[in-house]
């Protein structure tokens, strides 16, 4: 067995290299309520954060994606690859 397909099926397996990880970017949908802020990410569902502030709640759903995916992997599970994005259209309002 080659080292690659070693790594592979630890990777599989939820083990990762550290000089492997890389930071990735995930898109992080804001909305603004009566009093407060939220936030979730598409690819990774049930991770979301409400804070006062459109700034902590940047802060807490950046912690909330951390922890998320160190569960995942501490439950052998893989990560989703952020594949979401943000794109805005304009319109003429009525």
């Amino acid at each position: 067995m080659r080292v690659k397909e070693v790594i592979k099926l630890l990777e599989e397996d939820g083990w990762y290299l550290a000089s492997k990880s890389k930071a990735m970017k995930y898109a992080v949908i804001v909305e603004e309520g009566e009093s407060s802020f939220g936030a979730h990410v598409p690819d990774l569902p049930g991770c979301v954060a409400v804070a006062d502030t459109k700034a902590e709640v940047l802060k807490l759903i950046q912690e909330a994606i951390q922890f998320h995916i160190e569960g995942l992997r501490e439950d052998g599970q893989s990560v989703p690859a952020p594949s979401s994005s943000v794109e805005y259209v304009e319109v003429r309002a009525a």
